[in-house]
């Protein structure tokens, strides 16, 4: 049981360590997953957010809905039709002016599992929160 919990609290620290962040020269958060990695965006010369689901070892099999479930302290699911598939059906994309719904889900919750049809991508949240604040305090876009 003791080796059980070490594993699982050494996978936890691993999992925490990956999660990144970068303001240059957009925003940028980077997490790996066992599958592949979720990268999200924010342009502020555009205003613009954008969400990549990068698989390594398959691919993304087109479908009409995105869903995404947050499970931990404050769980909800938020679906989409508007996203598509890139780099050989290896990435699978989402853009909008507003990410605030998917910025609470990654910082409040410890999972989140992304659905594409029959396809999940399970993307552990631990170590999360101090990225997505860093995130928020991205610049803003600025007027000329």
């Amino acid at each position: 049981m003791r080796r059980l919990a070490a594993i699982l609290l050494t996978c936890a620290a691993q999992s925490a360590a990956a999660w990144t962040f970068k303001a240059d020269p957009i925003c940028k958060m980077i997490q790996p997953t066992g599958d592949g990695s979720i990268t999200v965006t924010y342009d502020p010369a555009t205003g613009e957010y954008a969400m990549m689901l990068t698989l390594v070892t398959d691919h993304w099999v087109p479908s009409d809905r995105l869903t995404m479930a947050f499970i931990g302290a404050r769980p909800f699911q938020i679906s989409t039709d508007r996203h598509f598939l890139s780099d050989n059906d290896t990435r699978l994309t989402v853009t909008d002016t507003g990410f605030g719904n998917v910025l609470d889900g990654l910082q409040f919750n410890d999972v989140a599992q992304v659905r594409s049809g029959e396809q999940t991508m399970t993307i552990p949240l631990a170590g999360a929160a101090e990225a997505v604040a860093a995130f928020r305090n991205c610049p803003a876009p600025q007027l000329s």
